[in-house]
């Protein structure tokens, strides 16, 4: 059967997959990254991991994948293959799709994990069919990708969808980007473990705790969550304003919190419109798939690409 090698590097563990033409997983995995062993151990990893999903698709399929696909966190540069940079991660400027095109002996597409995962969504979840979508992930941190018909924004500079970083709290708390009040500061999952944590007086209390509590009744969550929501709804409002979305697909840990997240946000952001069309809001479809599922769809472009050439 054809298939693609598809890998999702992520700060601590690497999800991969053989994927078919029409998107079915056919072969996952998961691996740790090592990061704690230094960068050059990760990029070997890498390799090595996708070495190793090469011979996995000739043992079960009798054949070698016809081109592989890999993802990779912060700034990527797709047409040219690097991988700039990653705090994570610790690399600069390394050649990654030349790296593994070399190890493998097959095509290789490079993507950023976010705008990957955004791929995934528009093609085959909660975006499939919609011109012009918003996909916003409510993790660690807030990050987004800004679909247009089929494709993924990246922007002039490679950072198109960076919308936890617009700021809605000026002079708020500190965000690691540099700046003061970004979105990810109040409304991601990790502020608001933080703020919940400090609310109730649990230092292992998580959001997800704090969503179970707003259902229970608890003031004190229900503070914590509409500021939240409240801070969530104002950077969709801005975004909304630029880019005039038919659909907002969350996803994250936040995102699984279900009506408790999406009823109050999807009032709050009617309340903020004015002129502006709001935008559908529905949760994400793909979840822990999304990475693989879209390093797999850049493989076949790429293919697609080559032959068209």
């Amino acid at each position: 059967m054809k298939h693609v090698i598809a890998l999702d590097v992520g700060g601590t563990g690497m999800k991969a997959a053989l994927v078919a033409p029409d998107g079915t997983l056919l072969h996952r995995d998961r691996r740790p990254t090592g990061r704690e062993l230094g960068t050059e151990a990760v990029v070997a990893a890498v390799l090595d991991y996708a070495a190793d999903l090469r011979e996995e698709g000739i043992r079960r399929f009798g054949r070698p994948a016809e081109a592989a696909g890999v993802c990779v966190p912060g700034t990527v540069n797709e047409t040219e293959g690097i991988a700039v940079f990653s705090a994570n991660l610790g690399w600069r400027d390394l050649p990654m799709a030349a790296l593994l095109r070399e190890r493998l002996g097959m095509p290789v597409a490079l993507g950023h994990d976010m705008r990957t995962g955004a791929l995934a969504e528009g093609r085959l979840g909660a975006g499939r069919g919609v011109p012009r979508f918003l996909f916003v992930a409510l993790g660690t941190g807030i990050a987004g990708g800004i679909g247009i018909d089929g494709r993924i924004e990246s922007g002039a500079h490679g950072a198109a969808g960076e919308i936890g970083h617009v700021i809605v709290r000026p002079g708020g708390r500190p965000c690691g980007c540099g700046a003061r009040g970004c979105l990810e500061t109040v409304a991601s999952a990790a502020a608001v473990t933080r703020a919940w944590a400090e609310a109730c007086g649990d230092e292992k209390a998580t959001a997800a705790d704090c969503a179970a509590a707003v259902d229970l009744g608890d003031p004190r969550a229900a503070e914590v969550w509409q500021d939240a929501v409240a801070a969530l709804a104002d950077g969709l409002t801005i975004a909304q304003s630029v880019l005039d979305t038919g659909t907002v697909v969350i996803g994250g840990g936040l995102g699984e919190a279900g009506d408790t997240l999406f009823a109050p946000l999807r009032a709050a952001l009617a309340e903020r419109l004015t002129f502006q069309v709001p935008p559908v809001i529905v949760p994400a479809m793909l979840k822990d798939n999304a990475g693989c599922l879209g390093a797999g769809l850049l493989a076949w472009d790429l293919l697609s690409s080559e032959v068209t050439a």
